[in-house]
């Protein structure tokens, strides 16, 4: 199994978003993993919301 680390600045956005997008598409091969440099504590809610349209939690 591989892992994969995604790094922005807020962990509040992009890096959550490329952690679902990359645990959905690579079940069972690749485990994904988000991180911020100055982490913002919790996940914006239109980015919750963009997910959720997408069906990936």
């Amino acid at each position: 199994m591989r892992k994969v680390l995604f790094v922005c600045i807020g962990n509040a956005c992009r890096s959550p978003m490329a952690e679902g997008f990359a645990n959905y598409y690579g079940k069972g091969w690749l485990t994904a993993y988000s991180a911020g440099s100055s982490p913002a504590g919790l996940i914006m809610p239109n980015t919750i919301a963009a997910m959720q349209e997408k069906g990936i939690d």
